[in-house]
């Protein structure tokens, strides 16, 4: 005799298990122990020091965002793909700083109201701003990135943790500083079509 099959037990086995409840497997602020061959004391201040960078560069990538949408005025195009540049250039900097903190040991900063309660970057206005005070409001958040990035390398390095130290040198200094030349030439008052 064939036997039947009973689609309904079949289906409900088949769908995706939803609303799933459990508890944190590691609480923020705390480290997990990895072989990395570095001392916890150098993790955890690895960890701290990171998460605050990356809640930093996490609103300097969003207050590209912000201005990309919002630019106005005579260099719109310019500026509209210059901010949408630098904002994909800091979503990739946001996963290798976020990567780093896991690396360590760590939890990474993620969530938006996490990052407001911790960024050292000032909040913007809702509204739309000049180019020029935007340009402004980036070149100040891109100097609180530098700073925090030159003496969180320092600090690795005393540590030896090289791999926070590269990261820090070779991809977030880097291009944090590339960016600062790009977007400061836009506020140079310079003659636009006769020079004097």
């Amino acid at each position: 005799m064939a036997k039947t099959l009973d689609a309904d037990a079949i289906l409900k086995h088949a769908g995706p298990l939803q609303h799933q409840k459990g508890h944190e497997t590691q609480p923020y602020g705390h480290l997990i122990r990895l072989p990395i061959a570095l001392a916890e004391t150098a993790c955890k201040e690895g960890v701290e020091n990171l998460n605050q960078l990356l809640a930093d560069t996490i609103t300097l990538r969003d207050l590209y965002k912000k201005h990309h949408w919002q630019v106005a005025g005579p260099t719109f195009y310019q500026l509209h793909l210059l901010f949408d540049k630098h904002a994909e250039e800091q979503s990739k900097l946001v996963d290798a700083i976020a990567e780093r903190v896991q690396l360590l040991g760590g939890v990474s900063i993620a969530m938006a109201h996490d990052v407001a309660e911790t960024t050292l970057i000032p909040r913007p206005p809702k509204g739309r701003e000049p180019a020029p005070v935007q340009v402004s409001r980036l070149l100040h958040a891109h100097e609180i990135v530098l700073k925090e990035a030159r003496t969180i390398a320092r600090n690795a390095a005393e540590r030896d943790d090289q791999g926070t130290n590269d990261l820090l040198v070779s991809d977030v200094i880097r291009t944090n500083e590339l960016q600062v030349w790009f977007v400061a030439e836009h506020v140079v008052d310079t003659p636009v079509v006769k020079a004097e």
